[in-house]
């Protein structure tokens, strides 16, 4: 499977398309496209991968996507009763409907902010998944309406955080998504065990050196950083599910205790056990 390109039918002459409840568990679906995208899952614990962010959510995650940011289908490795909402918004509807009219500024900021990815939570996040799950059954005017109302109150919302510190540039060619998308994959499938610089560089018909150079430039980190992230946000996940930090350690790929504690303090600021400890807390 490669790198997916998405787009609306070209012929349709709506901004949106709503996929209702799209079943991809089962795919490593690594993609972009250049329509914004708001995703709305619940019934779920699961990896949120958007651009350079990689974190999980648990039970529900409700975010806005900016155009052309590659990201991981939401659903992906999920095996219990989700559903799912995903609301494509065409870029010509910020172009040539929201920009123009002041009336809709707040609107022109919100999909503005979308270049760093959104996840909304709190009430924000309650009602505006309530509002997306009645889409499909609205006739058209109701639609365009209902969409307008879930923009409107996701803009005066100040329940969210930003998934990136300055805005998301897709920084890859089609061959280089092509590319990260393979390396991802690989990732996923092998960040238990041991993963070498060397064979990954093999694995792409590339010099170690010239490797370094391209996933740096290609992802802003070195691979040992993408991959200690990857393992970081697996362990989270664990820890979450009722393992121990010795057993999560090990099965995230790491081969020691103390590097996996440095390495998960380094990426999420706090130990594991603290991190462990404070969730079942709350």
């Amino acid at each position: 499977m490669k790198i997916e390109l998405e787009t609306i039918d070209p012929a349709s002459k709506s901004p949106f398309r709503l996929l209702h409840d799209p079943k991809l568990s089962h795919l490593f679906y690594w993609h972009f496209h250049p329509e914004y995208e708001l995703v709305y899952i619940e019934g779920a614990n699961g990896t949120r991968h958007v651009g350079d962010h990689i974190s999980e959510y648990e039970e529900t995650d409700l975010v806005l996507i900016g155009s052309n940011i590659p990201h991981l289908n939401f659903d992906y490795g999920v095996k219990t009763d989700y559903r799912e909402e995903v609301l494509h918004i065409k870029p010509s509807f910020k172009n040539t409907f929201v920009d123009p009219l002041p009336e809709l500024q707040s609107l022109n900021r919100l999909l503005d902010l979308s270049r760093y990815g959104i996840a909304f939570h709190g009430e924000t996040k309650k009602v505006v998944g309530t509002l997306l799950k009645e889409l499909h059954t609205l006739k058209p005017f109701e639609y365009f309406m209902a969409i307008m109302s879930i923009l409107k109150r996701l803009s005066q919302s100040n329940e969210f955080e930003l998934l990136h510190k300055k805005p998301y540039k897709n920084r890859y060619s089609k061959k280089e998504q092509s590319r990260i998308r393979d390396i991802y994959a690989l990732i996923d499938d092998r960040y238990q065990g041991k993963i070498s610089v060397d064979e990954v560089a093999k694995f792409c018909n590339l010099t170690k050196p010239a490797f370094c150079r391209y996933f740096k430039k290609a992802t802003g980190s070195t691979f040992i950083e993408f991959l200690n992230q990857y393992r970081i946000s697996q362990s989270k996940r664990l820890l979450l599910t009722g393992k121990n930090v010795s057993e999560t350690c090990f099965e995230c790929g790491f081969e020691s205790l103390s590097y996996f504690n440095r390495t998960f303090k380094k990426v999420t600021g706090e130990n594991p056990s603290a991190f462990k400890k404070r969730l079942q807390r709350n």
